[in-house]
């Protein structure tokens, strides 16, 4: 069964290559990309019912110990992999439709494919680093990949936005592998097991640097208050299935990051309230910015900075008191938010589609001219605001109890700021819906590159795509993950125990680190 562990990794860099072999043949990449996605998907699903059942599996790579590569897969990871492998799948079956829809069968897309598996081997190789180099391996290689997707099509508009993005995350590169050499310098490895026990014997100052230095960078990568800056303007121009993937998927890497350092590395941290403090400037500021936009694009760019600010909350929360409750809520939440943000994405591709911008000034009537398209904006978004009975509400209510037994002021301040946060986002929402379905669609408008438009920044007439239909093939994958999420809520019991399981183990470290060693000394 450990051999699967490396496969999420594996399979993805194998299709990437065969893509890129089969440049010229664009209905050959289109198979592969959906088999090995599909594959992926399978693998990690035995991969979560085998961790879930006997503990954290491990492959180490070389078999080297120390100085090899681990490969771990715990319930953490595992489910991550489940969750972040069906929205790649979704997205990519989107992104073949609006091939068509935005660049014509005749345009060559030989990059797309190979770069996309690319992405996705990274994100896996991320989530089962056992250590922290490969772990920057992992950061590198989606990045890289990143950088040709943010910037598809060369526009003005998406390669200026691209530059942001690129620059930001070179920056964090460099603070991370910083950090890795100090770590490294410190204690003599940067195996997550080795350091969980390694780290504690360092000088609390030095213990205190090199856990700023991880947060600092994953704090970046993650779009954490202030270090998020760069996002709103960043995402919004790249086409609607890689930003999705991006502000589903992307931000999440980092949140995992700082996840796994956290309850691994620096479990009694002193910076409980640094880390509360960032959590509540990122949800208010977040949703303060979203309810100021006007595009809805940019107002989702901004809800995902605000709900970044949920997980930092329980991640704070997560060793100060003794219930699993706080971390058990941000792995749900995580989960959640993954699904729900990318759905919104691809239904606002959806809407640039029927209505011929996301410019809510521009937009309206959509709910007489297309009521599916409605349903498909309503439901995730009213799960994104946290509307009972939907997953949004069961993950906010457990970190909000968390917030209330560990029973500080600031704790509790978190408590209002998330009400609050969670009151602006169903304010937001409901105004974009309104505007976008409801209102009377204004006259006839030249959209400027400026108002955002259907390639990124071109001008495209108001009136033109009113007219054309919604593509089969981007509404059925937009419609499966709007059931995904629908999912979430009604298997909440079982997908919070495993959430709950993962926290605990988690907090126990010890499983982990057992299997890691147990694997280097075979």
């Amino acid at each position: 069964m450990n051999a699967l562990v490396p496969m999420p990794v594996m399979l993805p860099m194998l299709g990437a290559g065969i893509c890129l072999v089969l440049g010229r043949s664009a209905r050959a990449q289109r198979i592969v990309s959906l088999a090995v996605l599909s594959a992926v998907v399978v693998i990690s699903g035995v991969l979560l019912w085998k961790t879930d059942a006997s503990g954290p599996q491990v492959v180490d790579v070389g078999g080297w110990g120390d100085l090899g590569i681990s490969l771990v897969a715990d319930r953490l990871s595992a489910l991550l992999l489940v969750v972040s492998s069906i929205v790649t799948l979704c997205v990519l079956a989107y992104s073949l439709g609006q091939g068509i829809v935005e660049y014509g069968r005749d345009t060559p897309l030989s990059v797309f494919h190979p770069t996309y598996l690319v992405l996705v081997a990274g994100v896996s190789n991320a989530f089962l680093s056992g250590d922290l180099f490969n772990l920057y391996v992992g950061f590198e290689v989606l990045l890289a990949a990143s950088y040709v997707l943010i910037t598809l099509g060369g526009t003005a508009a998406r390669v200026r936005a691209g530059t942001t993005y690129v620059v930001v995350s070179l920056l964090s590169s460099l603070i991370f592998l910083i950090a890795i050499a100090l770590v490294y310098a410190a204690t003599g490895t940067v195996n997550l097991a080795s350091l969980a026990s390694r780290i504690d014997d360092l000088p609390d100052g030095v213990t205190l640097i090199l856990q700023l230095m991880l947060l600092t960078a994953f704090g970046i990568k993650a779009a954490v208050f202030p270090l998020g800056a760069w996002l709103p303007d960043s995402y919004p121009t790249a086409p609607a299935p890689v930003t999705a993937v991006f502000a589903g998927l992307l931000t999440k890497v980092g949140v995992y990051a700082m996840i796994r350092v956290q309850t691994l590395l620096f479990p009694d941290s002193p910076l409980e309230g640094l880390l509360l403090v960032a959590a509540l400037l990122t949800m208010v500021i977040g949703i303060l910015g979203a309810v100021a936009q006007s595009d809805i694009k940019r107002l989702l760019s901004f809800t995902l900075l605000s709900h970044i600010g949920y997980m930092m909350f329980g991640l704070a929360l997560a060793t100060t008191i003794d219930s699993p409750i706080a971390l058990a809520g941000t792995v749900y939440y995580v989960i959640h938010h993954i699904t729900v943000q990318t759905t919104l994405f691809l239904v606002s591709g959806l809407i640039e589609i029927r209505g011929g911008s996301t410019n809510l000034d521009l937009i309206g009537g959509l709910a007489r001219v297309s009521p599916v398209l409605g349903v498909l904006f309503f439901i995730p978004a009213m799960n994104l605001a946290g509307i009972p009975p939907f997953s949004g509400f069961l993950g906010k209510v457990a970190l909000l109890q968390a917030g209330a037994e560990s029973g500080t002021w600031l704790a509790y301040v978190l408590v209002a700021g998330g009400v609050v946060t969670s009151l602006l986002t169903l304010y937001a929402m409901a105004k974009a819906w309104n505007r976008a379905f409801w209102q009377a669609p204004p006259d006839s408008v030249e959209a400027t590159p400026a108002e955002g438009a259907l390639h990124g920044g071109d001008a495209v007439a108001v009136d033109a795509p009113r007219t054309s239909a919604m593509p089969i093939s981007l509404v059925v994958p937009t419609a499966v993950l709007v059931a995904v999420g629908l999912a979430f809520t009604v298997a909440a019991g079982p997908l919070f125990g495993i959430a709950e399981r993962s926290a605990d183990e988690l907090r126990d470290r010890t499983p982990y680190i057992t299997a890691v060693t147990d694997a280097a000394d075979r």
